[in-house]
């Protein structure tokens, strides 16, 4: 039915007058009354007939009437629904993040969220090396935190932040003695280590520091996670070269050193598919930057 006419329809309703409901839909009285005619036949049965004091609603307008206001209310609803979600301020916003980042991001970036768009329902998707392309190809999450960032033609990114390396071992290495670890003293030692960046394994941030020090470590394990290289490190299998705040979720046992004189760090960045067109990703990213700011 056409919301036009029906609105129509109830102005003639209320007014009780074709010629008053003209004036206040500013409009002329002969279009109106051919709308009336059109919705009646649509319908099939008369809507009004003349009374003593001007029209009066047959049966079938007053069941029309009855349930016209409603409908021109959820027409109204769904107008501002569908506003309000392209400029931002309500929808569903779904969060991957990787788990090195947790600890250090979501306890203070959830909070800034919900102050920042109340009206957005909010998900959060943990992600992995392995997860985190294919969970945004597929739309199931709309916005990612990611540490690298993820190199895909479909996939948009954007830098917001930095962690410099450190080295994890365990606290009875004697390496943990040393106040920052000489990047010699890594020579020969097992490294426990984390897939390699998806399309291009040699441009891993950690491998292309061993290359530029001429420092061979040999894998002794490949994880999916951060949470699993601290888990192998603690149980002795060997070294991980780490963002500095992996720290912040290392179990008991774990300690990190900086590398002497290595500034080496890896990017976090924000990705998300490169035909969204969500409002909320740039809400997210100002939120995202402020936060991993302080870190």
């Amino acid at each position: 039915m056409d919301l036009r006419r029906l609105r129509y329809f109830v102005a003639v309703a209320e007014a009780r007058s074709v010629g008053k409901a003209a004036e206040q839909l500013r409009m002329a009285q002969p279009p109106l009354s051919v709308q009336i005619r059109k919705l009646e036949a649509e319908i099939g049965a008369p809507l009004f007939r003349r009374g003593t004091h001007g029209m009066d609603l047959t049966e079938a307008g007053q069941a029309l009437l009855a349930r016209a206001g409603e409908a021109l209310a959820l027409a109204a609803d769904g107008i501002e629904a569908a506003r309000a979600v392209t400029a931002g301020r309500r929808g569903r916003l779904s969060v991957g993040y990787m788990f090195v980042l947790a600890n250090a991001v979501l306890p203070r970036l959830i909070p800034e969220l919900r102050r920042s768009i109340p009206g957005v329902d909010l998900d959060f998707v943990d992600l992995s090396a392995s997860t985190r392309e294919a969970r945004l190809l597929d739309r199931s999450v709309t916005v990612a935190l990611c540490m690298p960032a993820i190199h895909h033609p479909e996939i948009q990114v954007a830098r917001i932040g930095a962690q410099r390396f450190m080295l994890a071992m365990p606290n009875r290495s004697p390496l943990a003695r040393l106040g920052a670890v000489p990047m010699a003293r890594l020579q020969g030692r097992p490294l426990i280590a984390l897939p390699p960046p998806e399309r291009d394994p040699a441009s891993s941030a950690v491998a292309a520091l061993l290359r530029r020090h001429q420092i061979v470590m040999p894998i002794a394990s490949r994880v999916e996670t951060v949470h699993s290289a601290m888990s192998l490190v603690l149980a002795g299998e060997g070294l991980a070269i780490l963002p500095d705040c992996a720290k912040l979720g290392a179990p008991r046992g774990i300690v990190f050193r900086p590398l002497r004189d290595v500034d080496d760090s890896i990017d976090i960045a924000v990705c998300w598919r490169r035909d969204s067109q969500s409002p909320l990703i740039p809400r997210f990213m100002k939120c995202a930057e402020k936060i991993v700011a302080r870190l």
